[in-house]
C-alpha cells in the first residue's frame, strides 16, 4: 500500500466545473517572440461599478437548504490526518467515465488518483500509480489528447522542483501510467486547458511565469514549442495575469482566455484571439461577477456558458499581496457563473452566480467543470467541507432548469 493509500485508510476509518467580438480591421503587431493584436477594441458602452455585483445568486451549497447536500460526494475526505487540495478531473468519451487527481497539501505531491464509472456517483479506492509521482509537485492537471495518427493518450501534468513541467502518460484508458519525467515546457501551474486548433490537428496551452506563455504541440502533447508570450496587459500596470483558462466561442470563430489576477489591483481579465491563437487582443478587464482565481468554464446543453472560480475580491492599490503576506484575500464560497458567452465580451454582468459548496473557516478553492451526455454539469473542488476538518475533495452536479426554477421563486 502506497503513502496516500495509507493516509487515506486512516481518513476512512476515523470517518467515513454566441458572441462575436469585432475586431474587423485589427492587425498583428509582432515583437520578437511577442504577438500581440495591433489595437484594442472599442471602450464598452456603460457598466455596472466595476466592484459592485448586481446579479442574483443561487445556493445549491446545503447551507441554505439541507438537501442540496445530497448533490455532494466526498472524493476524498479531509481530518488533521489529511489535506486533499488542487484537484482537476477528465471525463472520458464514454461520458461516464471520469479520472480525478489532486495534491496532498496546498502546492503539495502529486500522487491520489481516483476514477468513477458512473459519472462521479461513485469513486474507486486511490489507484496505483508510479512511484515518482510524489516527487512532483502542484497542481496537477489531466487531460485527453489525440494525436494526428488518431492515438488517444491520457496525460497527468505537474511541476517538478527546477519549474518546468513533468507528464505521466497512460495508453490504454487509465489502466497503467507511465513515470513521470520531462513535459519539455515550464510554467507556474500545469496547463488548465489544452485546445485543439486548425480543426484539431494541432493543439495550444498556456501558462503563466509573470505573464501568459503560449506552446503548441502538433504530435498530440508528446512534446511542445518553446513558449512564447501572447497577452498584452499594459492597459493595467502592475497586474500579474496568471492560470489562464480557454474557451471556444459558440460558433467556433473565437478563442476567449479568462486570467487570474494576482496583484489584487483589477478584476480578473479576459483576452481574445480571432485567429486560433496566432495573435491576441489586449486584455480587459471582467465584471465583479466573473472575479476569481482559476476559471473553469464548459457550456451548459442550452448553450449558456458557465465558469466556476474561487470567488475573492481586488485590494486597494495601496496594498499587495506582499502586504498581505502572500495570502490572497477571499469572499465568500466556491462558486459558479452562469450566462452568455456574448455576456462576457459585451462586458455585462451574466444572468446569475451559484454557490456551490460549504464556505467554513480555511481555504476554499478551485477544481474542474465538465458536462454530463443529459445535460449535468458536474464539478468538482476542495473545501473545508465541515468546520474543524481539513479540506476534503468534493464533488456536486447540478442542471442549469433546476437553477432557473429556482431562481424564478425568489
Amino acid at each position: 500500500m502506497g503513502k496516500f493509500a495509507r493516509v487515506e485508510s486512516i481518513v476512512l476509518a476515523a470517518s467515513v466545473i454566441v458572441g462575436s467580438y469585432c475586431a474587423a480591421g485589427v492587425g498583428p503587431a509582432v515583437l520578437g517572440t511577442e504577438v500581440f493584436a495591433a489595437e484594442s477594441p472599442a471602450k464598452d458602452k456603460k457598466r455596472p461599478a466595476k466592484h459592485i455585483i448586481t446579479i442574483p445568486t443561487v445556493d445549491i451549497s446545503g447551507v441554505k437548504v439541507p438537501d442540496d447536500a445530497k448533490r455532494h460526494v466526498i472524493v476524498a475526505s479531509g481530518t488533521d490526518g489529511a489535506d486533499w487540495q488542487h484537484p482537476h478531473m477528465v471525463l472520458m468519451p464514454d461520458g461516464k467515465t471520469i479520472f480525478a487527481v489532486w495534491t496532498a497539501g496546498h502546492g503539495g505531491p502529486c500522487g491520489p488518483m481516483k476514477r468513477s464509472d458512473d459519472g462521479g456517483l461513485t469513486w474507486s479506492k486511490l489507484l496505483d500509480v508510479p512511484k515518482n509521482w510524489s516527487s512532483v509537485r502542484n497542481c496537477p492537471t489531466i487531460h485527453r489528447l489525440v494525436d494526428p495518427k488518431g492515438v488517444a493518450r491520457l496525460f497527468v501534468f505537474a511541476l517538478a522542483r527546477d519549474r518546468s513541467f513533468s507528464r505521466s502518460i497512460s495508453e490504454d484508458g487509465g489502466r497503467t501510467w507511465s513515470p513521470m519525467k520531462s513535459a519539455g515546457f515550464s510554467g507556474g501551474v500545469p496547463p488548465m486547458t489544452i485546445m485543439p486548433v486548425e480543426g484539431g490537428k494541432n493543439y495550444l496551452t498556456w501558462t503563466h511565469s509573470n505573464t501568459v506563455f503560449q506552446c503548441e504541440s502538433t504530435d498530440g502533447g508528446l512534446t511542445w514549442s518553446k513558449k512564447r508570450r501572447v497577452i498584452d496587459t499594459s492597459d493595467f500596470p502592475g497586474a500579474h495575469p496568471c492560470e489562464p483558462e480557454v474557451v471556444r466561442s459558440p460558433d467556433g470563430k473565437q478563442l476567449l482566455m479568462l486570467l487570474r489576477e494576482n496583484h489584487r489591483r483589477y478584476n480578473s481579465l479576459y483576452a481574445v484571439s480571432n485567429d486560433e491563437g496566432r495573435t491576441w487582443l489586449k486584455a480587459r478587464e471582467l465584471p465583479a461577477a466573473l472575479t476569481g482565481d482559476r476559471h473553469t468554464a464548459v457550456y451548459a446543453k442550452d448553450g449558456r456558458l458557465v465558469v466556476m472560480f474561487r470567488n475573492r475580491r481586488p485590494v486597494p492599490k495601496s496594498e499587495s499581496n506582499e502586504i498581505k503576506a502572500g495570502h490572497p484575500v477571499f469572499t465568500g464560497p466556491i462558486t459558479a457563473w452562469v450566462g452568455r458567452y456574448s455576456d462576457i465580451i459585451e462586458g455585462r454582468e451574466g444572468q446569475y452566480r451559484v454557490s456551490l459548496f460549504p464556505s467554513h473557516p480555511g481555504s476554499n478553492g478551485y477544481g474542474k467543470l465538465e458536462r454530463l451526455p443529459d445535460g449535468t454539469v458536474i464539478a468538482i473542488s476542495y473545501c473545508v467541507y465541515r468546520a474543524g476538518e481539513s479540506k476534503s475533495i468534493v464533488f456536486t452536479r447540478f442542471k442549469l432548469d433546476e437553477l432557473d426554477k429556482r431562481l424564478a421563486r425568489k
